[in-house]
């Protein structure tokens, strides 16, 4: 809702700023989205009177006009405008008048000195229009300042509405709340009734009452349509953003500005006999203003006569009896129309209009006969004519009803949280213009509210109490901070919180994404081996259908996204649910959710640098960074088969034997599918499992030196390094603190189908220095426990 400020202060002038007024209103919930000056400032620029416009002796295109300004004396000025003629009144800036764009000096133009300028729009920042000179009206005063005679000191408000405020799409509803708001007096335009001279009527059939409770209608003859619109109204309706089309739409937009009431002109010589409030015909058609013929759905109300459908209710009137300059006689409508029939019908048609927008939040019902009456005068004012009766037709069965709303002190006084009177209650209520009835006093003090006519948002207790807060002032409800015990909340040592683990990986250089929990059917069937996912029934998106089971897929649409945008190095990291069929209970009957972190990396291992050789990321890279997140040697890896991994590639993580996760490199065949360029290592582990940290334990720390051994053992291909060290570690003595693999060799020296793993023995105690043969017991103890296991021997 756009309006300009001056034709608020003609309703309602509160003795505050511009600025103050603002921050009123939007503080009351009717937020002010902007606030302009309606042109930028200059200064020195006054009416002048073209007296002569002779052509330049030394240019074409150039003029030298003799300029009165008034008190300022007769300038001769050179001005190249082709409108330039004697007789005009023009704006004219004298020199050292500072427009927005320039300085006015004095000069010579091809010889002649020039003392001022003549002003197009465009350079008093008006429009974009220097086509030629700006014209003034023929009755402005020569020497008034320009931005006086032009009102160009005023300000354009406007206003962000939520749609329970119907009633403030209109300069006397918002001029009600600043009244309200502020105590300031309102001053509404006086409306008497029209006298009618002829008695001339059409009648009125409301055929759908519920529709259209109300309607009243008027014939005013010979009418002059091509009257011009007086330069108040003409401003005034393009200061609020609505162009000027003719003298009879010019009133009906005006009033509905002004009132808040949509108005409809029909051409009363296309009208044959009574106008109905009807549904459409099957198949029945509507060339509609705006050149649309539309097929109206069976529950929209068309306006009709005896003849043909002529408008729809509330919404647009037709193309076949509109008023043109032409129209002599016409018919000036004047409904109300429920918000229920027309809510949503100009959408689904493709477009919208003034009238709908009213329609649809809420018309006062009773504003129709002051509407009509306001118009009539308008109308003979500006085009003459004679004006016949008013019929009005109403269905009051179909009315809305305002049903009282009663409001208790003591309940408004505890919501607000501040101390408030019965008093102050009843004098807020007054302001508003709501009628009450009051029992009781003081804290038990009950008001009877009965919302009036325009208000479509008053029905419970609850409304009222917010409309006391609005009056009182949000700025004047002090911000108590909530008084409560503070209590530490336990926090468990043997567990860390998401947000430390967050910071764990992000250390690991990975950067955090968060991905949608819908996704592609594809990545389902070929990341988690899942034909039947869990589907949407309404997906926001074709390729985001299904509920994920894995992250794995919006991590690989992650590196495909950075991929195409020339990123090689790419590790990424997403905590987050998945959802799963179940049969057990959870909290979602039939599916589990289960948090999971996963994380990939491509690309490079390391950023360039001088310092490393460049490597491209292997699965021990992405390992390491698994492992760094669990207590050391916690984790165990032994092969498995993934839908999304390289079937040689890819590794369960077990936890105490338990499985935790995934780890691999991904499938060469959706590396190319998706464009990665190059398989990735990916990894997905159960979070919870992540989430649980061991309570460290203490350990001495040996006063005496260790001693180290080297041991070669040849075992067969087939036998992982995991399973070997796990058998010595478990035949190991307890001074051996810590068994190593350094070296693995295949080769020349070794029979067909072996390989030799050499590991390094750290042995230590706390008490003592070991002694040789503890040494060489504790060497034979590993070696035979691998013989035993494994068949191992000693490579010579």
């Amino acid at each position: 809702m756009q309006f300009p400020e001056s034709w608020l202060r003609s309703l309602v002038d509160p003795p505050l700023s511009t600025v103050d007024l603002c921050h009123l209103l939007t503080m009351a919930g009717l937020e002010v989205e902007e606030m302009a000056p309606v042109a930028p400032p200059f200064s020195q620029v006054v009416v002048g009177h073209i007296l002569s416009a002779e052509k330049h002796p030394d240019a074409d295109r150039l003029k030298l006009c003799s300029v009165d300004t008034g008190e300022h004396g007769v300038l001769q000025i050179v001005c190249g405008a082709p409108n330039a003629a004697a007789g005009m009144k023009v704006p004219c800036a004298l020199v050292g008048a500072r427009l927005p764009d320039l300085e006015i000096r004095r000069a010579k133009v091809r010889g002649i000195e020039s003392s001022g300028m003549l002003c197009s729009a465009r350079e008093l920042g008006l429009s974009q229009d220097h086509s030629g000179l700006l014209d003034l009206p023929a009755d402005t005063p020569v020497g008034a300042d320009v931005r006086q005679v032009m009102g160009l000191d005023d300000h354009l408000i406007t206003l962000k509405l939520t749609p329970n405020r119907a009633d403030c799409l209109s300069l006397t509803g918002i001029a009600r709340e600043v009244a309200a708001l502020t105590g300031a007096p309102l001053t509404l335009p006086e409306v008497a009734p029209v006298p009618p001279v002829h008695d001339e009527t059409r009648g009125v059939v409301l055929d759908a009452p519920g529709h259209c409770p109300r309607y009243c209608g008027r014939i005013v003859r010979d009418v002059n349509a091509a009257a011009p619109s007086p330069a108040w109204m003409r401003q005034r309706l393009e200061r609020a953003g609505v162009r000027s089309i003719s003298a009879l739409v010019d009133v009906t937009n005006y009033v509905m500005l002004e009132l808040g009431q949509p108005l409809h002109a029909f051409d009363d010589a296309r009208l044959t006999g009574a106008i109905h409030v009807r549904l459409p015909e099957p198949g029945e058609k509507l060339l509609l203003l705006n050149e649309q013929t539309v097929e109206p759905a069976a529950d929209t109300a068309l306006i009709a006569d005896e003849a043909r459908a002529l408008a729809m209710a509330g919404i647009m009137g037709g193309e076949e009896s509109g008023i043109t300059l032409e129209t002599r006689d016409l018919f000036l409508e004047s409904a109300f129309f429920s918000p229920e029939s027309i809510a949503g019908k100009a959408r689904a048609l493709g477009f919208s209009s003034d009238a709908s927008y009213r329609y649809e939040r809420g018309v006062d019902f009773m504003l129709q006969r002051r509407a009509i009456e306001r118009a009539t005068r308008l109308i003979l004012d500006i085009c003459g004519g004679r004006p016949g009766p008013v019929v009005e037709t109403v269905a009051e069965d179909c009315l809305p009803r305002r049903a009282p709303v009663r409001l208790r002190a003591a309940r408004a006084a505890r919501v607000i949280g501040i101390p408030i009177t019965g008093a102050q209650i009843g004098q807020l209520i007054e302001g508003m213009g709501f009628p009450f009835a009051l029992e009781g006093q003081g804290e038990a003090a009950v008001f009877t509210v009965t919302p009036p006519s325009w208000r479509f948002d008053i029905a419970i207790e609850e409304d009222l109490i917010e409309e006391l807060a609005r009056l009182h002032g949000y700025d004047n409800i002090p911000a108590r901070a909530p008084r409560a015990p503070l209590v530490m909340m336990p926090q468990a040592e043997a567990k860390r919180g998401p947000m430390a683990l967050r910071r764990a990986v992000a250390a690991r250089d990975y950067h955090e994404v968060v991905n949608f929990s819908f996704v592609e059917a594809a990545w389902e069937a070929d990341f988690c081996g899942n034909i039947a996912p869990i589907t949407l029934a309404n997906p926001i998106a074709s390729q985001m259908a299904v509920m994920r089971t894995s992250l794995i897929g919006g991590l690989v649409g992650n590196l495909a996204f950075n991929r195409k945008r020339q990123t090689e190095r790419v590790r990424v990291f997403e905590i987050g649910r998945a959802f799963r069929k179940s049969t057990g209970d959870g909290p979602v009957p039939g599916f589990d959710q289960p948090l999971l972190l996963a994380g990939l990396c491509a690309g490079p291992a390391s950023p360039e640098q001088w310092g490393l050789p460049a490597r491209t990321v292997d699965f021990f890279d992405a390992k390491g960074d698994v492992e760094a997140l669990f207590p050391p040697g916690a984790l165990r890896f032994t092969k498995t088969a993934h839908p999304a991994l390289h079937p040689g590639r890819a590794a369960a993580i077990l936890l105490d034997g338990r499985h935790v996760g995934a780890i691999g490199e991904l499938h060469p065949r959706w590396a190319q599918k998706y464009e990665l360029g190059g398989a990735p290592v990916v990894f997905e582990l159960d979070l919870a499992d992540v989430l649980a940290t061991p309570m460290p334990e203490f350990q001495e720390v040996s006063r005496y030196p260790a001693v180290v051994r080297d041991i070669a053992l040849v075992v067969p291909q087939a036998v992982p390094v995991r399973a070997l060290l796990d058998a010595l570690e478990s035949g190991a003595p307890a001074i051996v603190k810590a068994v190593q693999l350094f070296d693995l060799y295949q080769g020349k020296g070794l029979e067909p189908g072996q390989k030799s793993l050499a590991f390094r023995v750290v042995m230590q105690d706390t008490s003592r220095t070991l002694e040789d043969r503890e040494v060489e017991a504790a060497v034979q103890s590993l070696v035979e426990a691998a013989r035993r296991e494994f068949g191992a021997s000693l490579r010579g």
